[in-house]
């Protein structure tokens, strides 16, 4: 939303101050856009509660839809949501029912709980989701008991792996925002952009903010500046992590 501010006499120029506002996104089962880099994960959430096996693992990189699978799969299965302030609470009281635990190689989760919860969930007691960016060998684990476990969960590996899954995502994040862009936008912006999900939600954050800033529609130039813009930052981060007597 844009708010237009009217600045005393000796400057009667409007000028256009861009307020943002939370934008929630969509979660539900009938938004998750399925293609070929997630059909497997989404078909295994879908699929519960008749897993062959208790724990099901999801890996893939932010903005990939682990969450938004986990919420799905919460929404199915009136899972509980772990966090690492409620898995001993949860471990000790011994329950039954579902759960998702997200990001689990990255939030510090209490490493004996969530032993324990594994242990429930291979007798047979409860199900269990997890979801991770990093492959299960690069999780900080304390103990070869646990890797050992989830090691025994099928992992489910979400990727945006082509040029129409890339394009629903941004379909689907400004839709989120309540933005229509053109089609040839997208279009444009996929062909051009560095391939990952990771790279949709910070474009579509980047042309969101230039166009609230410019009190316009997102257009091909904003595009283009917003990938501009992206390279810039990925320059920078690249000189400052560059260290010259590496190369000695």
């Amino acid at each position: 939303m844009v708010v237009t501010v009217v600045t005393p006499l000796r400057d009667l120029t409007p000028r256009q101050l861009p307020l943002e506002f939370d934008h929630t996104p969509s979660h539900t089962a009938d938004d998750f856009l399925v293609g070929e880099g997630n059909a497997l994960a989404h078909a295994r959430v879908l699929a519960w509660p008749h897993w062959p096996d208790a724990v099901t693992l999801l890996i893939g990189p932010a903005a990939s839809g682990k969450s938004h699978l986990a919420r799905i799969f919460a929404d199915r299965s009136h899972a509980e949501i772990v966090t690492p302030d409620t898995i001993k609470a949860v471990a000790e009281a011994d329950g039954r029912g579902p759960l998702v635990i997200e990001d689990v190689d990255r939030d510090g989760y209490d490493e004996p709980s969530f032993f324990h919860l594994l242990n429930q969930a291979m007798r047979g007691n409860r199900t269990i989701l997890l979801t991770a960016r990093a492959e299960i060998g690069d999780w900080p684990l304390a103990t070869d008991d646990v890797r050992s476990r989830v090691r025994r969960a099928p992992a489910f590996r979400l990727e945006a792996s082509d040029d129409i899954e890339l394009s629903h995502m941004f379909a689907k994040l400004f839709g989120d925002r309540q933005i229509k862009v053109d089609p040839k936008i997208i279009h444009y912006l996929v062909a051009r952009m560095e391939r990952s999900p990771e790279e949709v939600t910070a474009l579509v954050e980047s042309m969101d903010r230039l166009a609230l800033a410019r009190a316009t529609a997102i257009t091909r130039a904003i595009a283009a500046e917003a990938l501009s813009l992206r390279d810039a930052e990925r320059d920078s981060v690249g000189k400052q992590e560059w260290d010259p007597l590496q190369d000695e």
